[in-house]
């Protein structure tokens, strides 16, 4: 890996979640602003979108919060963890509620017509508790002064359209979810973003690293707008990174300017195998195809996930995968080398790169990557496609190497290719 490439690598590293600068309401015309009944969708509200009951324990513990008794922070972490922001009551009336900060906060909305209300104040919470005629698929947002607009941070349910951010009281056609400070494994919390296909009903899952860059159009580099891409019936995770991204998708260590780095990716392949998925199928239900997909480190990591537990997985895909890891500065065992001592396994793999190059072992360590006009880690997924099909891989069924020739290694170039990554694991 050439000093070009590895500058890019080590800001990919760095990259943390954005948050969308809303300024106004909802735009007009947003799919299902309108509804269109939820009663018995499964998945996406854990019941429907529109039926009433509501979650008593949430109800009881948002109003201890409003009477003082519970921490504000700690009683809506736990609704977040649970059935969610908005609460529905018993009697079906939704209870709303946000650490917004100083200022009169008022929630606007479908609802009222995007006029807004004024919120009632308990301490640090500000909240509110209105009837929602038609909640599935009705927008709403938090709104100060009459100028500043912001999407519930804390909200199960939210899209994105003209105006940034918006959060939805209930759903049932496609949109996205969110669960908070999801941790294990002696790794720090992250959030993980779930786009729900429509009705929640899906046959493949997908689970993708860098999870704040796949869907808002307002992240880093222009983001994937994944939704955008997405084939009909597919689940998709987005796991946030931390700012321990480079320990976390590296399965050893690598010496990069003098520091090593990385060596955690067992720890997170374990997380990620062992507890978020297992509260994706709790709360969404099983899918009958499996994935994990990436991006630079994050592709890296996807093919060390399934390279760990290929019993439980049915593909990786890698979008300019660090495939050189390990023999940068270092001199320990690259992921083409693991797969290839391993012989041909049950997953199947997908590799692509932009960039391009005339690959070639300069430096004698058994990695074809040290032209320094090559980029994008083309050399090494070069190598690592032909590699496993000569160890009993076979090319369109279960491996697939695309180039993208000259293509850029950032966010742009990667949501432009990702349809057919997308397209070969839908057809499994």
């Amino acid at each position: 890996m050439w000093p070009a490439e590895l500058a890019v690598v080590l800001a990919l590293a760095a990259c943390g979640d954005k948050a969308a600068d809303d300024s106004g309401p909802a735009g007009d015309g947003e799919t299902g602003s309108d509804g269109g009944g939820g009663d018995g969708e499964t998945g996406s509200d854990g019941g429907g979108g529109d039926g009433g009951g509501g979650d008593g324990a949430d109800e009881a513990l948002f109003r201890e919060a409003v009477l003082g008794a519970v921490e504000p922070a700690v009683a809506l972490a736990e609704i977040a963890a649970g059935g969610g922001l908005p609460v529905q009551t018993a009697t079906g009336s939704f209870l709303f509620g946000c650490l917004c900060g100083d200022g009169a906060w008022a929630l606007a909305g479908d609802h009222d017509g995007w006029v807004g209300a004024a919120m009632e104040r308990s301490g640090a919470l500000s909240w509110i508790e209105v009837e929602v005629p038609s909640p599935d698929g009705s927008l709403y947002k938090f709104v100060e002064g009459g100028t500043t607009w912001t999407a519930d941070p804390m909200a199960r349910r939210y899209g994105y359209d003209d105006f940034g951010e918006h959060s939805l009281v209930r759903a049932s056609a496609a949109h996205l979810e969110r669960w908070l400070d999801v941790g294990g494994e002696g790794l720090a919390g992250r959030e993980l973003r779930v786009w729900v296909p429509d009705g929640g009903a899906f046959t493949h899952a997908l689970y993708a690293q860098d999870g704040q860059n796949l869907f808002d159009p307002q992240a880093t580099w222009g983001g994937w707008r994944l939704q955008d891409s997405l084939p009909d019936g597919m689940l998709v995770v987005g796991v946030d990174n931390t700012a321990d991204r480079m320990d976390e998708y590296t399965h050893v260590p690598d010496v990069i300017h003098g520091t090593t780095w990385g060596g955690r990716g067992d720890a997170y392949a374990d997380l990620l195998t062992g507890t978020i998925r297992p509260l994706i199928e709790a709360e969404y239900g099983a899918a009958e195809v499996h994935g994990v997909m990436g991006s630079s480190l994050g592709g890296l990591v996807s093919a060390h996930v399934v390279h760990r537990y290929p019993q439980d997985w049915d593909m990786a895909i890698s979008l300019s995968g660090t495939m050189g890891w390990g023999s940068i500065g270092a001199d320990n065992e690259t992921m083409p080398e693991r797969w290839v001592a391993a012989g041909h396994g049950p997953v199947a793999l997908y590799l692509d790169s932009g960039g391009g190059g005339t690959c070639w072992d300069g430096d004698g360590d058994g990695v074809p990557d040290d032209d320094p006009g090559a980029s994008d880690n083309y050399c090494e997924n070069a190598w690592m496609a032909e590699s496993l099909a000569g160890v009993g891989y076979q090319w369109e069924v279960d491996l697939w190497h695309w180039h993208e020739p000259g293509a850029s290694h950032d966010e742009a170039a990667w949501a432009a290719r990702v349809w057919r990554p997308l397209e070969i694991f839908a057809a499994l």
